[in-house]
């Protein structure tokens, strides 16, 4: 039984369930504790690691998964959570299906003849914050998945994310760019986002292809993949 969560699992399913973190990743050791858990599931990504420090100490288990997610390592991650759980079989079934859902959504893009050059741009325009991705930042593989090339792992990028430029943004010339939604929204939109240096000299703006996704479904692996894959190719497809 799922007793807390954190701000990004916020998928229909898990909407009633209770939040345990403030400002985003910043666990709250009173709000866990509050809901009397008997094992806390996370890594190294959130913390700080005091407050996780002092849930073991109250004599709650802590048990850190490896943060790197990538669609290959779906099954090892649902099997690590399964068998943490004292519930393997529940988590073979699962693997299954999962599989299944995947192996079916990358079927759609398997006769791709010109592979669509994509962009994935992580962006807060409130702070000023625009990050091209690049191998390693999750959304290259579900690039490569949906048939594409990831522009930014094409042109060199050495990191999963690199501060975006105008030049770095013509020398990819993305025919189209994913971003999560809210990082549309923070921006003001589509019509606000083509006017952005670098990007408005895009094949992708000139074409006004642009697709945003959840920003807890876009980069998050595991057990939903499958329909986020599905969701991608048909969004890249069904209109061409």
């Amino acid at each position: 039984n799922v007793v807390g969560r954190d701000t990004s699992s916020d998928f229909p399913a898990a909407a009633d369930v209770p939040l345990v973190t403030v400002g985003g990743h910043d666990l709250a050791a009173e709000a866990i504790l509050d809901l009397n858990p008997t094992v806390v599931l996370t890594d190294t990504t959130i913390g700080p690691r005091e407050v996780q420090n002092q849930i073991r100490e109250a004599g709650i288990p802590v048990v850190y998964f490896d943060p790197e997610r990538t669609l290959d390592g779906i099954p090892d991650f649902i099997m690590d959570v399964a068998t943490t759980l004292g519930i393997p079989d529940a988590g073979e079934q699962l693997v299954e299906r999962t599989q299944e859902d995947l192996e079916a959504a990358i079927a759609l893009s398997s006769q791709v003849a010109n592979p669509p050059r994509i962009a994935f741009v992580y962006m807060r325009g409130t702070a000023g914050l625009y990050l091209l991705g690049g191998p390693g930042s999750g959304a290259d593989d579900l690039i490569e998945a949906v048939g594409g090339i990831d522009v930014g792992t094409e042109i060199g990028l050495d990191k999963p994310f690199t501060t975006m430029t105008s030049e770095a943004m013509i020398s990819a010339s993305p025919d189209v760019i994913l971003v999560m939604s809210d990082g549309l929204e923070s921006v003001g939109g589509v019509d606000e986002m083509l006017q952005i240096p670098g990007i408005a000299q895009t094949p992708a703006a000139a074409g006004r292809r642009i697709i945003d996704m959840s920003d807890t479904e876009l980069l998050t692996f595991g057990a939903r993949s499958g329909q986020t894959v599905r969701a991608l190719a048909h969004a890249l497809y069904d209109q061409q």
